[in-house]
């Protein structure tokens, strides 16, 4: 992924966040600037890893987990990056490890590693998500567990 790609989704994320980040860059009177995360690896220790393409494409959403129901097991190819708007998040990994997320925190998920998240609260988790992918290829890829 392009350098210029990489920027954009970070302006994305801070446009639709509305939480800033520190980065240096400079801002007229008015603007605050938060750092949410910054990491050069996944949750789990994994290092962070960005794919390369000709076709790049980011795709946001928003994912709603109702309580005590899970995303099953899957499986990301591309980057994934993900802000907790409501609730907690259990990740439980392939390896019998768990990390938990809570509201206001971000996420930089695993890639390539079998996961499964559970909503462990009471209310909705509600994630903003941004995939970093290609044109045509998948975003997730399900898992029979």
């Amino acid at each position: 992924m392009s350098g210029k790609s990489c920027g954009l989704i970070i302006v994305l994320c801070l446009l639709v966040l509305g939480g800033p980040i520190s980065t240096g860059w400079s801002y007229d009177n008015g603007v605050k600037v938060r750092t949410v995360l910054k990491s050069t690896t996944a949750g789990n220790g994994q290092p962070l890893e960005y794919m390369r393409t000709d076709r790049p494409e980011v795709t946001a959403a928003v994912v709603e987990i109702a309580p005590g129901a899970q995303t099953g097991w899957h499986l990301h190819r591309v980057p994934v990056y993900a802000y907790v708007l409501e609730g907690t998040l259990k990740v439980l990994m392939g390896d019998g490890t768990a990390l938990t997320f809570e509201k206001g925190q971000a996420i930089l998920e695993v890639q390539n590693t079998a996961h499964n998240g559970v909503n462990i609260g009471k209310e909705p988790v509600r994630l903003i998500v941004f995939y970093t992918g290609a044109v045509g290829e998948p975003l997730s890829e399900k898992l029979e567990r």
